[in-house]
C-alpha cells in the first residue's frame, strides 16, 4: 500500500503496513530502521496496546531498532509509566550517572538537563559503564518549541561504515573512562553514586570493576575500561558501542577545552577517554567517528503525547538544541 506522509519536512511516497488495529511507517525513510506505530483510532489506549501486542511489539523493535507510538491516548507520566511497565521490564535507577537529571516519579526521569543551546552528540545509554539499560523510553509531556529533537543513529551501521583499523585499535584495548570529583565543574560523586557514604561508593566502584582513589579535599578519582563493540544477540552483528567521543575533553567547545587544559594536567581533567591501556585516543579517530555518527542520525520531530522505545543496543540518540517549552521525560529497562 502507498500513500503520502510528511516525515521530517520532506513529503515523500513511503510504504504503509496494517497490522492489529495500528499503521506501521517509516520513521524517516525506508532505507533506515526506525518505525512510527499509528492506532487507527484516537481512542486506542497504548497501555492496552502494548499490552495485548507485546511480542508483535518485540519483534518489531528488534527488527527496526525503535519505535515511535504516535496519536496514543498518553497524556501524563502515570500513563507514561503503564505503558513501560506494560513491556514487562523492570524499571532501572538512574545510578552511576553522567548526566544531571531530575526524579519525576520512582524509576521516571527528567531527560538530560543541559542548557536549551547545547547539542548532545549520539549516545548509547550507559555504554561507559559494563552494564547498561536494555530499552529506553522517551515520553513528549511538552512538545518543543523549536527544535529540540531526539535524533537517533543505528549503531550496527556505525559497526559498518567505521575503518576496519580504527575497530580493530578500540577492541584491542577497550576504553578507558576517567572522572575527577570534587573540583566543582562537573557531577559530585554524590551525585553520580546517589549517596553520601564513602562506603557505599567504594562497594560500588569494586563490585563493577571500577578503580577509585581518594584525594585531598574529599576529590576522588575513577577509572574503567569498558567495551568498544558488543555483538548483536540475534545475528552476531558488531556493534558500536561506547562513549569515547563524548567523554572525550575535545568534545567540549574548543575554549572551553583550552582553558581546562591550561589549568589540569591530562589525568585531572574533569573526565576524559584514553585506550585501556592509558594511551591517548587520536585526534583524527575521534573526527571520524563523530563524522559517522553525524551522516547516520535520523531525525524526527515530537509531537505531545509521543513514547519512543529504543533498544539501546542497537540505536544511539542524541538532542538538538532547543527553544522552551520542552518536556522530555526517561524511563529505562
Amino acid at each position: 500500500m502507498l500513500t503520502e506522509t510528511r516525515f521530517g519536512g520532506r513529503r515523500q511516497v513511503v510504504k504503509v503496513s496494517l497490522h492489529q488495529g495500528v499503521t506501521l511507517v517509516p520513521l524517516v525513510d525506508e532505507t533506515r530502521r526506525g518505525k512510527m506505530v499509528i492506532p487507527d483510532r484516537k481512542d486506542v489506549s497504548a497501555h492496552a496496546w502494548v499490552l495485548e501486542h507485546l511480542q508483535q511489539m518485540t519483534e518489531w523493535l528488534n527488527a527496526h531498532g525503535a519505535l515511535l507510538l504516535r496519536g496514543f491516548n498518553v497524556t501524563d507520566a502515570d500513563a507514561f509509566r503503564q505503558v513501560v511497565e506494560a513491556t514487562q521490564g523492570t524499571l532501572l535507577n538512574y545510578t552511576h550517572r553522567s548526566t544531571p537529571r531530575k526524579s519525576i516519579s520512582a524509576g521516571i526521569y527528567s531527560s538530560t538537563e543541559y542548557p536549551a543551546d547545547q547539542h548532545i552528540p549520539q549516545h548509547n545509554e550507559m555504554s561507559y559503564t559494563q552494564n547498561w539499560p536494555t530499552r529506553l523510553f522517551f515520553y513528549c509531556a511538552v512538545k518543543p518549541g523549536d527544535g529540540g529533537q531526539t535524533p537517533l543513529a543505528d549503531s550496527k551501521r556505525m559497526y559498518q561504515c567505521l575503518p576496519a583499523d580504527l575497530i580493530e585499535r578500540f577492541d584491542r584495548h577497550g576504553v578507558m573512562y576517567v572522572r575527577n570529583y570534587g573540583l566543582g565543574l562537573d557531577l559530585s560523586w554524590q551525585d553520580v553514586f546517589q549517596t553520601e557514604e564513602v562506603s557505599e561508593v567504594e562497594r560500588y566502584c569494586t563490585e563493577n570493576g571500577i578503580q577509585f582513589e581518594w584525594l585531598s579535599e574529599g576529590r576522588l578519582r575513577t577509572r574503567q575500561v569498558c567495551q568498544a563493540t558488543i555483538r548483536d544477540k540475534h545475528s552476531g552483528q558488531g556493534i558500536w558501542f561506547n562513549q569515547a567521543h563524548l567523554f572525550h575533553v575535545s568534545s567540549l567547545p574548543p575554549e572551553t577545552e583550552r582553558e581546562l587544559r591550561l589549568e589540569f594536567c591530562e589525568i585531572d581533567l574533569p573526565r576524559n577517554t584514553l585506550f585501556g591501556d592509558g594511551t591517548p585516543i587520536p585526534a583524527a579517530d575521534l573526527a571520524t567517528i563523530r563524522a559517522a555518527y553525524q551522516q547516520e542520525e535520523l531525525v524526527f520531530d515530537w509531537e505531545e503525547g509521543d513514547i519512543l522505545i529504543v533498544d539501546n543496543e542497537t540505536m544511539s540518540h542524541g538532542r538538538r538544541p532547543f527553544k522552551t517549552p520542552r518536556s522530555i521525560m526517561v524511563a529505562m529497562t
